[in-house]
């Protein structure tokens, strides 16, 4: 949907959906997972931390 007046209603709870796209980096330890995500900081990127 690309113009706003396309845009779904809100669900019952107000929830409003909004795409989000990202990239996934795999890293081979805690250790390595904490180098990229402040490599990555330093770049002015906005982070989320996981691990599955």
């Amino acid at each position: 949907m690309n113009r706003s007046s396309d845009k779904p209603p809100p669900g019952k709870n107000g929830y409003q959906y909004r795409e989000q796209y990202g990239v996934v980096v795999i890293c081979k330890d805690a250790a390595h997972q904490e180098r990229v995500y402040w490599q990555l900081l330093r770049l002015g990127l906005q982070l989320k931390v996981v691990v599955v």
